[in-house]
């Protein structure tokens, strides 16, 4: 099947003009493709521009510190890839002296690199002819050569690595590459493929065989499970200023990110009692719980929430770090140099709605709560 030409010739013609396009710098290439995963091109722009103001060479990343990566990173989801990114900046400034892998093989060394994203950091910066795979090519590749196959099978995805491996040319595969992506990202979309507007019909089998509607194949989604969560505001026993914040374990889902703790409701429990479980739980504490403060709902990858947030006072123990990586006690003021997930800066958000009179404990029930 011969696509090169007609692609590169499309993507000659105008292809747009993004800021980490302006450069083959492997180190911007690759904070790009990581930002990329699973997130809007339009999303990206704004944090690839600040994030390469803040730390334009993977020397001034490694030497960051983990909090403040985060706290950049804040609001771009899936917090993991920061994490690895940071920690795969180390690597290759303690253990590479410098100098990022110019393979997609050695580069998948690196933590946070898996096939797809060394493919396009290969062939980007270092003109590897390196195959590319995300969603946007399984589904060119689909439609290509009209696959009925599941796409999500680990057959049918052996079956489209080689195919992208096949079609990679020697000469120019960075631009042929990135030609992919910028295909399936504004014309062979998901729901509305733009056939019309594409250059490579000539050779598209479900084009021919009016298919593409139907390419690629996959299962029925899951029901998404929903879950209850409830987080507290946890104000000082003795009626001060400062409420309690909780660093997540570096591993897992928000690995790292500062919340206002809490947990997931079980069975017969209320939220209040949810609350106080998990704040035993997680810091061996006690606390009083008071006012509902807010409810946020939250859809992740695989699962919804809703978290309902709550005063509560500190009335016995000391923090423990159990299941927690860390604690603070802080004001209103201090949270800018804390990372938070989408869900607790909306906490933040209704706390600062209160003007602070609330967050002061000058507020009737809560101030009452908290002085005894």
């Amino acid at each position: 099947m011969q696509i090169t030409q007609p692609l590169l010739n499309w993507w000659d013609a105008g292809h747009a003009a993004l800021p980490w396009r302006a450069t083959r710098d492997p180190y911007a290439v690759w904070v790009a493709e990581i930002m990329l995963q699973q997130t809007q091109v339009a999303t990206v722009i704004p944090y690839f521009e600040r994030w390469m103001a803040r730390f334009p060479t993977v020397q001034a990343l490694a030497a960051a510190s983990l909090d403040e990566v985060l706290k950049l990173w804040e609001g771009l989801g899936y917090y993991g890839r920061a994490r690895n990114l940071h920690a795969a900046a180390q690597t290759v400034v303690n253990k590479l002296d410098g100098h990022i892998p110019n393979t997609a093989k050695e580069l998948m060394q690196l933590k946070g690199i898996g096939r797809y994203t060394a493919g396009a950091i290969a062939s980007i910066a270092f003109d590897e002819p390196a195959p590319i795979l995300d969603g946007n090519v399984v589904r060119i590749l689909s439609r290509l050569h009209d696959l009925p196959d599941d796409v999500t099978t680990t057959a049918t995805k052996k079956k489209l690595w080689q195919l992208a491996a096949d079609l990679v040319p020697a000469h120019r595969p960075g631009d042929f590459n990135e030609a992919l992506m910028e295909l399936g990202q504004t014309v062979c979309l998901s729901a509305n493929p733009r056939c019309e507007a594409c250059p490579v019909t000539a050779v598209c089998l479900a084009y021919q065989r009016g298919t593409q509607w139907e390419r690629p194949v996959r299962p029925p989604r899951k029901r998404t499970p929903h879950y209850d969560v409830a987080a507290g505001v946890i104000w000082e026993q003795n009626g001060g200023e400062r409420f309690l914040i909780a660093q997540r374990p570096l591993n897992g889902l928000l690995g790292g990110l500062w919340e206002f703790p809490g947990g997931k409701q079980e069975t017969g429990e209320t939220l209040p009692q949810t609350l106080k479980r998990e704040i035993q739980e997680e810091l061996g504490m006690e606390i009083t719980v008071g006012d509902h403060l807010t409810s946020i709902k939250h859809a992740f990858t695989h699962f919804r929430i809703t978290l309902h947030a709550f005063h509560a006072v500190h009335t016995g123990g000391v923090p423990r770090h159990i299941g927690v990586a860390n604690h603070a006690w802080v004001t209103l003021n201090d949270l800018d140099t804390y990372a938070f997930a989408v869900t607790d800066q909306k906490i933040i958000a209704a706390l600062d709605k209160r003007g602070g009179k609330v967050a002061r404990g000058q507020g009737g029930k809560v101030a009452k709560l908290r002085s005894g």
